[in-house]
């Protein structure tokens, strides 16, 4: 192939991809509200195997995914770790202190294309509860867009993480609410799709009749209703750790969640 053809081709290629991402995605995303694909790593990396035990030992998501879905989570653990310092504060970082807090921010954003944001570059983690000089007061996480850190005390992330069926998810909660400001100021198709689908999903708080209707079935904690953003981070325990209960208690709420973070099922 000649220079003259070569670049005339690598041009119309240039062109062809800018059309489907600036013209066929959009309309893609219209009419099927997600991204016209998720999941593309030309250069696939793959977890040690002591980093793999530990998904397989302590990560019951990571075990329902297909084999190919299992790759595609380890690459994007292997990601986040590259992305994000992990700082102890009087604790050693461990191994499984990377997987497990990675595996629950991945598996939150597994529907997502652009899933590393840059809203922190830190994780700090505490051996307890610790003092935060945000607000003057003792805190088990936060997320700090300030300091662009997110917080954890590893004891309660610990037993957030084992606990599989209490709503109570300490990392869930707080990569909740990085999404949650991420997808407010981001327009990626992703971004798109959640701001959409939280319309829905916040008129739940809004809504005196909707409200309503939560409050008496009693599902979700009272610490829902403190905020939107609360609300939110509180639903995303629900909807990851006792989905089927969600689901028969709230189908429509349940569908607009799903929605929200291009859910699918696992396996």
């Amino acid at each position: 192939m000649s220079l003259q053809l070569f670049i005339t081709a690598f041009f119309g290629m240039v062109f062809l991809l800018l059309l489907v991402f600036r013209v066929v995605e959009p309309t893609y995303v219209l009419l099927f509200n997600k991204p016209l694909y998720i999941h593309w790593y030309p250069f696939s990396k793959k977890l040690k195997l002591s980093q793999r035990q530990i998904l397989i030992n302590d990560f019951p998501y990571y075990n329902q995914l297909s084999v190919k879905k299992k790759k595609y989570f380890e690459h994007r653990i292997i990601a986040f770790i590259a992305k994000y310092q992990f700082i102890g504060k009087d604790i050693k970082i461990t191994e499984q202190m990377q997987i497990l807090i990675a595996g629950t921010y991945v598996m939150l954003t597994f529907g997502m294309r652009n899933y590393l944001v840059n809203l922190f570059d830190k994780i700090i983690i505490y051996p307890s509860n610790y003092f935060s000089t945000v607000n003057q007061a003792h805190h088990k996480g936060e997320f700090n867009p300030r300091m662009k850190a997110v917080v954890f005390s590893w004891e309660d992330f610990i037993i957030g993480h084992s606990a599989l069926n209490d709503n109570i998810n300490l990392g869930l909660h707080e990569f909740s609410h990085v999404l949650h400001f991420h997808c407010l100021k981001s327009n990626d198709p992703s971004a798109i799709v959640f701001f959409d689908a939280f319309n829905d999903v916040v008129k739940y708080y809004i809504d005196p009749v909707l409200n309503d209707e939560l409050t008496q079935r009693d599902y979700f904690r009272l610490y829902a209703y403190e905020n939107q953003f609360e609300f939110l981070s509180v639903i995303l325990e629900h909807f990851f750790e006792t989905p089927r209960v969600f689901k028969s208690y709230h189908p429509e709420l349940y569908a607009h969640v799903a929605a929200m973070i291009n859910f699918d099922e696992p396996f």
